[in-house]
């Protein structure tokens, strides 16, 4: 009987050829699938397989070479630690984040990691002369701030007093918790602090569909979407549940391309525990032609032979507005969680063409997986 292939790695095709000599120099055998026949070199989601028994070995071999670490934009191997990060603002929207993200860690055996960014306006004590031109005291300014600063560990402690709380009527699972308050911009501090924290899933309230008319950059969840490298999952504040296992409806966002291929590996590891949910596929180009119709159904075939526990079903949304299609789709499916990848883009092009991500944050009142790519 042949041994079982495993996946040990998804890559463009260049990666995946210098992962496979350097697995075959080391005694490993290895074959590569996913390939486009026609133009290899173009290929995104090409798969590394390897027999079971030689996986522990072949980890080895690249927790010890460290070869995808040749620059800031390749993924580092993942510590085998899962981590939480909850950003909290001690809005209602924040406190139903929390909710979420502590019943996601219970189900996963993460750790827990609550982050508060608060500003201080007040100009810093360091500048004297400046502070005293402009008709404020030093003093005064430093008695502004360490009062700032007090209001902040008094929001935290009740916010811990909350949860704590619910731990103990046990609405909530009793896992440990920890929390660090940082004083900056809160996109600047969250980000910075996941960059070191690397964790598996960020989780972060919003107001969801109230927000839609604002501007899309004024919401710091908004632009954690764009710039972070962890998955986000993003909690409007009106959803019914406080954990991801009611969700039985999960939309899957898709454009047919390789990007989304390795989004998806993420998205199953992710959401793999939820036995009973059905992944809802549906393509995000509103163009309902026979083309969509077929790429849509490869894509659907290919999935179905790779995950074949997995329940999918697919959708050709209509023509038209974007939103307005997902807005209908997500009704008539009735979807619990939407999912797509996301592309790191410039700070120009997210000035003047917000992410569809972006909008679809503010546009719904569905939670949101951002995955990024």
């Amino acid at each position: 009987m042949e041994e079982e292939l495993v996946t040990l790695a998804i890559h463009t095709f260049e990666k995946a050829q210098i992962l496979k000599t350097i697995l075959e120099a080391e005694g490993v055998e290895v074959s590569i699938h996913n390939v486009n026949l026609i133009q290899p070199v173009i290929s995104a989601g090409v798969r590394v397989r390897i027999k079971k028994s030689d996986l522990p070995h072949a980890l080895r071999i690249i927790e010890d070479v460290r070869w995808l670490n040749d620059s800031d934009e390749e993924k580092e191997v993942q510590e085998v630690r899962k981590k939480i990060l909850i950003p909290v603002d001690f809005s209602d929207y924040s406190i139903k984040a929390c909710e979420i993200g502590i019943n996601y860690a219970n189900l996963i055996d993460a750790e827990v990691m609550l982050l508060h960014a608060y500003f201080n306006a007040y100009m810093p004590s360091s500048f004297p002369y400046v502070a005293y031109e402009m008709g404020a005291g030093t003093t005064d300014n430093d008695e502004s701030f360490k009062e700032i600063v007090r209001k902040v560990e008094a929001d935290i402690g009740n916010l811990c007093a909350h949860i704590d709380r619910k731990m103990k009527e046990g609405t909530l699972p009793d896992i440990k918790y920890e929390y660090t308050l940082r004083e900056g911009l809160p996109e600047e501090e969250i980000i910075s602090f996941a960059k070191d924290y690397r964790p598996t899933l960020i989780v972060m309230g919003t107001h969801g569909k109230k927000q839609k008319n604002r501007d899309l950059l004024g919401s710091v969840t908004g632009e954690i979407i764009e710039l972070t490298k962890a998955p986000l999952l993003a909690i409007p504040e009106e959803i019914p549940f406080d954990d991801l296992k009611y969700a039985k409806q999960v939309a899957f966002a898709t454009s047919f391309n390789q990007h989304d291929l390795i989004a998806f590996d993420k998205f199953v590891e992710l959401v793999g525990n939820y036995k009973d949910a059905t992944i809802q596929l549906f393509n995000i180009s509103t163009s309902k032609n026979e083309w969509n119709e077929i790429r849509l159904t490869g894509f659907n075939e290919y999935l179905k032979k790779n995950y074949p526990d997995l329940k999918i079903e697919y959708t050709v949304i209509s023509d038209g507005d974007l939103l307005e299609a997902v807005e209908k789709f997500v009704t008539d499916k009735h979807i619990d969680v939407i999912a797509l990848s996301a592309h790191r883009r410039s700070m120009i092009t997210r000035l003047f063409n917000p992410s569809i991500a972006c909008k679809m944050l503010f546009h719904s009142n569905t939670p949101l997986l951002v995955i990024p790519v």
